[in-house]
């Protein structure tokens, strides 16, 4: 099975899996990339999800419809074209492979996550995360429709997926990601490493994604609530106190005006 990040727009990705015969794409906002990948490698398109309702995330749907073709969404959003749609503890089957759904709203008030426990088979075991906008590689969504604390509480659960999971969210934000994050904790040498790391692969005109959920509990300051060196730069930046809720509140605020 190959996972691939296909470009839309200035910054986004749409994810896609195939076997060299079937693919599956995630929060396709514009067709083209799709129906080119498609084409190039000869795939059928047999599942879409959706993550949340932003048009980044679901213009091209319409585009990419046909009669059959099953399209996974967040129940608690109004998205037309959805044919199925899921919620926490929810699954779905495609491929041979089984997709979780974890309920991660903050963002927007329904966003939903696609976890593959098992990864994409026995030679690729890893587990992987379609994130949508909830969790960036060093950052996060921001608060639309959803809550703060919503927001906080899905960054927490995602937390606690096994380390080696891969990250696929889908915006290249990485970069603008690290330089708040290095402004929050300028002492982290992770930070430093990664960065370069990243500024490398972007040199080549490749993804930063997918992280892995291990790099991001090293680099990323929502993640690291309850870090010193965080704490103390989230209370001289507003921060009510030294809970990792309100933390957590005030490096999204800090990072909204950064």
């Amino acid at each position: 099975m190959d996972l691939l990040a296909l470009p839309a727009f200035t910054d986004n990705y749409i994810w896609m899996l195939h076997n060299g015969r079937d693919a599956l794409v995630v929060d396709p906002g514009d067709a083209a990339p799709v129906k080119q990948a498609l084409s190039d490698a000869g795939l059928t398109l047999s599942a879409i999800l959706v993550t949340h309702h932003h048009m980044d995330h679901v213009g091209g749907l319409a585009a990419l419809q046909r009669e059959g073709l099953p399209v996974y969404g967040p129940r608690g959003e109004d998205i037309v074209g959805i044919t199925h749609p899921l919620g926490e503890g929810d699954s779905l089957q495609w491929c041979g492979m089984d997709l979780q759904v974890l309920d991660v709203p903050g963002h927007t008030r329904g966003h939903i996550a696609y976890f593959l426990p098992a990864g994409l088979g026995p030679l690729d075991q890893d587990p992987v995360l379609f994130a949508g906008d909830t969790l960036f590689s060093a950052g996060c969504g921001r608060v639309f429709d959803g809550t703060i604390e919503q927001l906080y509480d899905s960054l927490m659960k995602l937390s606690r997926l096994p380390d080696a999971t891969r990250i696929c969210c889908t915006h290249e934000y990485t970069l603008g990601n690290l330089r708040f994050a290095q402004a929050v904790e300028p002492h982290n040498p992770a930070l430093v490493s990664h960065t370069a790391h990243c500024e490398a692969l972007r040199a080549q005109s490749l993804p930063t994604l997918p992280s892995t959920l291990r790099v991001e509990k090293g680099i990323n300051p929502f993640l690291r609530c309850t870090q010193s060196d965080v704490v103390a730069s989230a209370l001289q930046h507003g921060a009510e106190d030294a809970r990792p809720q309100a933390i957590f509140a005030a490096l999204r605020q800090w990072k909204n005006r950064f």
